[in-house]
């Protein structure tokens, strides 16, 4: 008969603690793994949610002068628009149109709103962008100004005198369109360029004989100091202004650009419906009076469309019009450039 010692007993329950141990051990681990993977969840979920709230960003160029957009984001209504789509928001203002579509170009902004010259430079330049859009004409939004004590009553009188402007915006147009029609060159004046604060102080020292501008800076001139208009673009230019894009971004999210568009037909209905009280808020912003602003808001229409050939080819006269000038140092063809959404 085989004798059982203490060793012998002690030898075969060993190996039973030392199964539970590691049974024991391997629970804990796994509850441990299971506690951590909790944990993380939990400090990830904010983020997780903020990335299915978030899905991208809007990032309007816009001028001080564009204000309807001045409107829109003081009453914050696109961004509530935007919101269902998650998508936020960021507005970005630049001097004038030039110096914004320099800013679509090298992707600092998505979307833009800008007069008809600026794109045709950015275009002849290689800059990349697309039109998406356009509001309606508006001849009396810009304008040729003298001082109220000027001799000059006539276009014709400008022969030989300087005359500010923002070198490629749209008074650059009209001023070759209104020189054209009084029997004058581009090469019979002399051109020089400012943007508008400094052009304004020229006018007002009289550095410069004439001013090509646009409104509000337009009106503000003919209130506050009494300026006189020696032309606008009525029967001369159609002065159409224009929303751009960043082409691979309205390719991607045609749906926050139809979101956009919604929202100026919106505000600019609301806008024509209550001009007193749509003046009262832009004119703050744009550190102008009310009356200025309200003057500035009766001469412009409001309802973007996306462009028609009848557009298109009012553009390509432009374009066409600054190739023979030699402003642009090649010719452009504007459709290339004219996006619309797909059917």
């Amino acid at each position: 008969m085989t004798q059982i010692t203490t060793d012998s007993i002690e030898s075969a329950v060993a190996p039973r603690h030392w199964w539970r141990a590691l049974r024991n051990s391997a629970i804990a681990a796994v509850a441990l793994v299971g506690v951590a993977l909790v944990f993380s969840f939990l400090l990830l979920l904010p983020v997780a949610q903020a990335q299915t709230k978030t899905s991208g960003e809007l990032r309007i160029g816009h001028q001080k002068s564009a204000s309807l957009f001045v409107l829109q984001k003081a009453q914050g209504t696109l961004e509530k628009r935007l919101a269902p789509l998650g998508v936020g928001l960021k507005w970005v203002e630049f001097p004038a149109g030039p110096q914004l579509l320099e800013g679509l170009n090298v992707g600092s902004v998505d979307v833009g709103f800008v007069g008809e010259a600026p794109p045709i430079f950015a275009q002849a330049a290689g800059a990349k962008f697309v039109y998406i859009g356009n509001d309606p004409a508006a001849p009396e939004a810009e304008a040729l100004l003298v001082q109220k004590s000027s001799p000059i009553k006539t276009v014709a009188e400008l022969k030989g005198k300087k005359v500010a402007l923002n070198k490629g915006s749209n008074v650059h147009y009209l001023l070759v369109k209104l020189l054209e029609k009084h029997g004058l060159k581009y090469a019979d004046i002399q051109p020089v360029f400012l943007p508008p604060a400094d052009a304004r102080a020229a006018f007002e020292k009289g550095a410069v004989d004439a001013w090509a501008i646009w409104d509000p800076f337009l009106a503000a001139a003919e209130k506050q100091t009494g300026a006189r208009i020696l032309a606008d673009g009525r029967g001369v230019v159609n002065n159409y202004a224009y929303y751009l894009a960043e082409r691979s971004y309205v390719e991607k999210r045609p749906e926050v650009i139809q979101a956009l568009f919604d929202d100026v037909v919106a505000q600019g209905k609301w806008l024509k419906a209550n001009l007193k009280q749509a003046a009262a808020i832009i004119a703050p912003l744009q550190g102008l009076d009310a009356d200025v602003v309200e003057l500035n808001l009766r001469r412009y229409g409001y309802g973007v469309t996306h462009l028609t050939d009848a557009v298109i080819a009012e553009q390509q006269k432009i374009a066409d019009t600054f190739f023979e000038l030699k402003l642009i140092p090649k010719p452009i063809v504007v459709r290339e450039a004219a996006w619309k959404p797909a059917r």
